[in-house]
């Protein structure tokens, strides 16, 4: 995944997806320290870093902070490596932050309820927690079909299955070479609705301040594919 995983300026590295989410990351971080579970490669953190706020990370694939690495040193991001829902960073931060569906990688609610909690942790009174997901695509499956294909094109297919029961989906990406031999890598994820994560955060001491269909605002309604909500605790006093 790391070895592939950098598109520069295409796919989710292209700038309309990365400047609206740093826009308002830096809004959302008010002038404070940012820590971002599950850096990976620094899509975000070093366009966020650049901007002028201090980021943290924690990453869990060393070959994914590798990546990292050749863009920014351990002094510009420093990286702890870990799970994001149980390792722990010394600093004072304003604002943590998860993006691009990575909690559902946390395949137990006990431990998307621990992501929560990590990020309570790491912030003081009034800080913010930030999740961007997206909204389990149920309702397109026909009755008594598991499965079905979110993108296709020319050398390249995907497709989710789901385990209703178990609340679990395996994202399976499908490319094809030259030589059109198939490279398959698949992603087992949780997905989560957006009321059962409000339910995680308010087990964490958080309140839900804001939700957003996406990074520029628009407004979330039953259609939206996907969210972006912000959670705060209590202020001191």
């Amino acid at each position: 995944m790391a070895q592939g995983y950098d598109t520069p300026g295409e796919g989710m590295f292209a700038p309309e997806k990365v400047d609206p989410a740093v826009a308002r990351l830096v809004e959302l971080a008010g002038g404070g320290a940012a820590l971002e579970f599950a850096v990976g490669t620094g899509r975000i953190a070093v366009p966020l870093a650049a901007a002028g706020v201090p980021v943290t990370g924690i990453e869990l694939s060393e070959p994914m902070i590798a990546r990292l690495r050749t863009k920014a040193d351990e002094a510009a991001i420093p990286v702890t490596v870990g799970d994001m829902a149980t390792t722990g960073v010394p600093g004072d931060f304003s604002l943590v932050y998860l993006v691009f569906n990575t909690i559902s990688n946390l395949l137990s609610q006990a431990e998307q309820v621990e992501c929560f909690r990590n990020a309570a942790r790491h912030l003081g009174p009034g800080g913010r927690f930030v999740v961007e997901l997206g909204v389990p695509d149920l309702r397109r499956l026909p009755p008594g079909q598991d499965g079905l294909v979110f993108a296709h094109r020319e050398g390249y297919v995907g497709l989710d299955t789901f385990d209703i029961e178990r609340q679990h989906l395996v994202s399976h990406h499908i490319s094809f070479d030259n030589r059109r031999e198939p490279r398959v890598i698949r992603v087992r994820q949780r997905y989560v609705w957006p009321a059962e994560l409000d339910l995680m955060a308010q087990i964490a001491g958080f309140g839900l301040e804001a939700r957003h269909a996406d990074w520029q605002g628009s407004e979330f309604t039953g259609e939206s594919r996907s969210h972006v909500s912000v959670y705060r605790l209590p202020a001191a006093g």
